[in-house]
């Protein structure tokens, strides 16, 4: 098996390789061979050394041979897979066929090498083994290095850009409400309209927090079933002096039987509300907005349809961007951060359900939300 030998690729970083095999040859083959081109190879002549010697000490990859006695390939690799997921794994055999290829590929292997095979063959199989498990280790640290950032930059907002919003609205009102002060008819209009673009900004910051929450999973429980029509006659009592002023009738259409589903009081009242509060802005004054629970297939289903002004085909597929809002003479208006929705499809998704939504141009928009059941409410 050993022979001259093509140019490898010098790993850095973890460069061990475990490699477990009861063929002594094979152990010795593979640690000349990979020990050229600087890899450190820890040689083990049965699956429980090996796996022992893994869990002590994971390794960025391993190579392992299928057919060994006690404790064979594709049980070493399913027990690796639960103390490290993110080791590469390459299969060794002399028994190649297609099936148990199929079969080491369904039980976490990366690749497939067969024997007899040339060392120019097992550097090339383990150097792109090793990219790809230093490529992964690279993602992880990026990917917590950005959610550090993430969590670094949601303190600032909460409190750098929170606390002095705050204190102008506090002076705002002052001005507003003391009666020693005696200002302009102009100069209230003036200090109306910085209350209100206050309260805007306070608002999209409080999406903001709210979506960063939940992209975390810091925002929703799974754990706790909630009774979906309590939820909802909650969200419109609170909303209805909204409906009233714009002129929107407000009909509630409950499933037969009370409704329970997966997901917190909090997190579901968050996206009713968004949904409710959204047919109402967007309706037309005289519309209507309906709620509707419903049960199809073991999914309880909540929809929330408007006659208001309807989406735009092309805009659909963008609706739930984060800060994408819908620009047209009609919304131009219309005050929004651009994350309700987006909040609302990421609290959906962290209960496991869906959200869709079906809209025409001034007939109006209905969006369906498929949640998971609960308890069932007596």
């Amino acid at each position: 098996m050993i022979g001259p030998l093509a140019s490898g690729m010098c790993p850095s970083g973890d460069s061990r390789v475990i490699v477990i095999d009861d063929d002594e040859i094979m152990l010795l083959s593979c640690k000349e061979i990979l020990g050229r081109i600087g890899y450190t190879v820890e040689t083990f002549a049965s699956g429980e050394e090996g796996l022992k010697h893994i869990a002590r000490s994971p390794a960025a990859l391993l190579v392992v041979d299928l057919k060994m006695p006690q404790i064979d390939g594709l049980e070493v690799i399913r027990r690796v897979r639960e103390i490290d997921p993110a080791m590469v794994i390459i299969v060794i055999t002399g028994y190649s066929t297609i099936s148990t290829a199929v079969q080491a590929m369904k039980a976490g292997a990366y690749d497939f090498l067969p024997k007899p095979f040339t060392p120019e063959e097992l550097v090339l199989i383990v150097n792109r083994g090793y990219e790809r498990w230093r490529l992964a280790m690279q993602s992880a640290r990026l990917r917590d290095e950005k959610e550090h950032l993430q969590r670094v930059f949601v303190t600032f907002v909460s409190h750098q850009l929170k606390t002095p919003l705050v204190a102008v609205k506090q002076y705002l009102d002052v001005l507003m409400h003391d009666s020693q002060i005696e200002l302009p008819q102009r100069a209230r209009q003036w200090i109306s309209r910085s209350q209100y673009r206050v309260a805007e900004l306070t608002g999209i910051i409080d999406d903001w927090l709210d979506l960063s929450r939940a992209e975390h999973g810091g925002l929703c429980d799974r754990k706790v079933s909630t009774d979906l029509q309590e939820v909802i006659e909650g969200v419109v009592k609170s909303l209805g002096p909204l409906a009233k002023e714009a002129g929107v009738r407000l009909t509630l259409e409950f499933a037969p039987t009370p409704l329970s589903v997966i997901g917190d009081r909090g997190s579901l009242e968050m996206v009713l509300s968004n949904l409710i509060s959204n047919g109402i802005k967007y309706n037309r004054s005289g519309g209507s907005l309906i709620v509707r629970t419903s049960l199809d297939d073991s999914t309880v289903v909540l929809e929330v349809a408007d006659t208001g002004l309807g989406i735009p085909e092309a805009c659909q597929e963008r609706l739930f961007e984060e800060f994408y809002r819908v620009k047209t003479d009609a919304t131009a208006e219309i005050p929004g951060s651009g994350l309700g929705l987006t909040l609302c499809q990421t609290i959906v998704e962290e209960l496991e359900g869906k959200i869709s939504v079906h809209s025409e141009e001034g007939v109006g928009t209905t969006f369906t939300v498929r949640l998971l059941p609960g308890t069932r409410v007596q």
